[in-house]
């Protein structure tokens, strides 16, 4: 099998932590940076202007004879390493230049590849001025220092950056393309809008629904990225079929999102560190309910991305609803919602009682969020709560506390990173209707949290394939079955899954805790780079028959 000499990597997420191709990356990173040591280079758009990014350290000695001679060709780039374990060199590209050129650019992505920029909107812009300027920057590096010598790949992330695939494969067509979508544009727009995906994907024209939803030149970026790249992967069997019928073009290699557990503590630090977390959530739910909450009380938390019916939100909020009404459940609940809304700020009233210490036996208004929001009248969790009557009442067993921030460390209100409260879970509900694959279930098995997620996620999938069946809880995954329709279901299937993990005495627990752990193993980097040097290969091999 070929294998590169030379990595250049490329995505939005690059030192810029929006989002789940951020970790894709960055825990990839030093498995490849470990092999080829600085000859794995990742390129992302320069977002900090002249302010310090948190994900990058600047070093002008990197390759410093090659950063003059672009600067000299109107390259705008930073360089240095990304502050993430192996430190692999990182080049952030400042695009705002070339929006001068912009109608000549998509001129010629028509003229060559047929690329439909005439109905761009929004994040388009921005996303083909960076993926043009990353174009250049490969091209100005491999004339600079490499050769057709040099196996070369370039690995273009998502259709933000799938003109750059395109440019450099016009002017350098012996480098070496891998285009990954981790999620079609039409399918997640599809879901999104309330239509039903799975049932009818047979049936979807990919072009006629970038009409109807406005997503034509997104769509048509992605589509001919897709059937002109040597490679062209997607993350799990699920999107796979997105793309076959929504993209008009069958995957060449599916590359699972794998990780590296290096954030999980052990021993006697993992006990701390679930101890102070369940501490903290408990003291939350007391300071804002002023209800009695046992020590022993159920924690469970769903989390991600605000997308409200993908990611199953408003089937957790139900399922949770349904198990107030439960007699069979036997101990207390404290369910947490962590995703970030529009933030307004902390709750001052809240941040004084956590920081008082004291033990309260009486609510604060709004007994069920943590934060202010800048929409409390039509957000879609605190409105569905109101319309189901969940209030956090002193005698319902089963409380709902929305955390509406991202977790990272300085929300003002819990100042723990999402990674030290999820430890404290003892069962994460993840209940997508659409998810190409899944981190969130994932890092909560890391961390010996057992979770219950979907078969309409690519991770619920794994888990099965993994155990040659619908996974259980006892298995530390309970895998639910879903479709475009049964929603109740599923939410019943949550409802019953929390009884039943209440009800098991503490071996039982231990061992379903142990189970998961075990699963996430299996998602090691170590296991799943193997499906990246197959991309590598069939990538290297079309492009040397392309330049024969």
């Amino acid at each position: 099998m070929l294998f590169p000499d030379y990595i250049f990597e490329t995505s939005w997420e690059v030192c810029n932590k929006v989002g789940g191709i951020y970790t894709v990356l960055s825990t990839r990173a030093k498995t490849l940076q470990d092999r080829i040591k600085d000859h794995i280079i990742f390129i992302g758009p320069d977002c900090w202007d002249d302010t310090s990014s948190p994900y990058f350290r600047e070093d002008k000695s990197l390759f410093s004879v090659w950063q003059h001679t672009a600067a000299a060709e109107g390259l705008k780039i930073k360089v240095g390493r990304w502050t993430i374990p192996g430190e692999p060199i990182a080049i952030l590209v400042d695009f705002q230049s070339y929006f001068q050129q912009k109608d000549d650019i998509y001129g010629k992505l028509w003229e060559y590849y047929q690329v439909d920029s005439l109905h761009a909107y929004g994040d388009y812009d921005d996303s083909a001025m960076f993926s043009y300027a990353t174009a250049l920057v490969v091209e100005s590096f491999y004339k600079f220092y490499l050769s057709e010598k040099d196996k070369v790949v370039f690995h273009a992330n998502e259709w933000q950056t799938g003109f750059a695939v395109l440019e450099l494969q016009r002017r350098l067509p012996q480098i070496a393309s891998i285009f990954t979508t981790h999620a079609t544009c039409i399918g997640r727009s599809i879901a999104g809008n309330n239509k039903p995906l799975y049932e009818y994907l047979w049936a979807y024209n990919g072009d006629q629904m970038a009409r109807e939803l406005n997503m034509e030149s997104k769509h048509s970026i992605e589509k001919q990225t897709a059937h002109h790249v040597d490679c062209f992967t997607t993350v799990s069997d699920i999107t796979a079929k997105e793309c076959q019928e929504l993209l008009d073009k069958s995957v060449d290699v599916i590359l699972p999102n794998g990780f590296e557990d290096d954030f999980v503590p052990k021993g006697a630090k993992f006990t701390a560190k679930r101890s102070a977390a369940r501490k903290k959530l408990l003291s939350v739910a007391n300071a804002l309910t002023g209800s009695d909450v046992a020590d022993d009380a159920l924690i469970i938390s769903t989390s991600g991305r605000y997308e409200f019916r993908n990611k199953g939100i408003d089937v957790f909020i139900e399922a949770i609803n349904r198990l107030r009404f439960d007699d069979r459940l036997n101990k207390q609940v404290v369910a947490f919602i962590e995703v970030p809304g529009w933030l307004a700020g902390p709750r001052q009233d809240l941040v004084e009682r956590i920081a008082s210490g004291k033990h309260f036996d009486s609510p604060l208004e709004m007994p069920m969020l943590t934060h202010w929001l800048h929409n409390m009248d039509n957000d879609n969790v605190l409105s569905m709560m109101r319309s189901l009557g969940m209030n956090n009442a002193k005698d319902d067993k089963v409380k709902l506390i929305f955390i509406p921030c991202y977790l990272t460390g300085d929300d003002g209100v819990l100042n723990m990173s999402y990674y030290d409260l999820v430890i404290g879970n003892d069962l994460c509900v993840y209940p997508s209707y659409y998810e190409p694959w899944g981190y969130t279930p994932l890092e909560a098995i890391a961390f010996k949290v057992p979770c219950i997620t979907t078969d309409l996620a690519g991770f619920g999938l794994w888990a099965n394939d993994e155990k040659g069946k619908d996974s259980d809880i006892e298995d530390g995954v309970q895998v639910l079955h879903r479709t475009d329709y049964n929603y109740s279901d599923v939410a019943d299937g949550i409802k019953d899954t929390i009884i039943r993990y209440a009800a098991l005495p503490k071996a039982a627990v231990d061992k379903c805790r142990s189970h998961a752990v075990r699963l996430s193993k299996k998602a090691l980097w170590s296991k799943f780079i193997k499906y990246y040097e197959q991309a590598y290969d069939i990538a290297l091999h079309k492009a040397a028959s392309r330049t024969l």
